[in-house]
């Protein structure tokens, strides 16, 4: 028997240690088994988020296409009533000059409110405006009575597109005294 203040020897250590669970080897392959889950189940979120940024970027490029194809579709749909009045207006043979005028004046019309609704925006100065190097392009430098650099006429329109210039204005400016 033993005295109760002797110190166990390592027999008794060895066998007491598997009945407290702090087996090295069983708590790594427990620990292994654990993180080879874990492991597992981050490369399934993985795969899966991937799959679902790939989805998203199809997506998107899809709907890009479609807002192209159908941008076009719409501004020629608003086309289509410029179109049909000038067709009408070929079929009159006799035509007065004012008739033409009146007919050419609507078809006009037609057409500006049809580029408006598309954001098509005419840009025409008046005489006098100040001279926009970002809107308007100078053809010539005349002399005039206003103030050097501003508009004095207008040749041909110009044109923006939500904000854009399409075309600039083709302006006549003033020169310096």
């Amino acid at each position: 028997m033993s005295d109760p203040q002797t110190p166990p020897v390592p027999e008794q250590e060895a066998a007491s240690a598997p009945a407290t669970g702090s087996d090295p080897l069983a708590q790594a392959q427990a620990e292994l088994a654990e993180l080879k889950a874990k492991s597992a189940e981050l490369a399934d979120q993985f795969l899966r988020a991937k799959a679902e940024a790939e989805n998203a970027r199809r997506r998107a490029e899809e709907e890009i296409t479609k807002a192209r194809k159908y941008a076009v579709e719409a501004f020629a749909e608003s086309l289509l009533p410029v179109c049909d009045s000038l067709e009408a207006g070929l079929t009159i043979k006799d035509a007065t000059p004012e008739q033409i005028r009146e007919g050419a004046q609507a078809t006009l019309r037609q057409l500006t409110a049809a580029l408006e609704r598309n954001k098509v925006i005419a840009i025409n100065p008046a005489a006098g405006a100040k001279f926009d190097p970002h809107q308007h392009q100078a053809i010539s430098m005349v002399p005039a009575e206003q103030e050097a650099n501003t508009v004095v006429s207008v040749l041909q329109k110009g044109y923006t597109i939500a904000e854009r210039v399409l075309r600039p204005a083709l302006v006549t400016v003033a020169a310096p005294k």
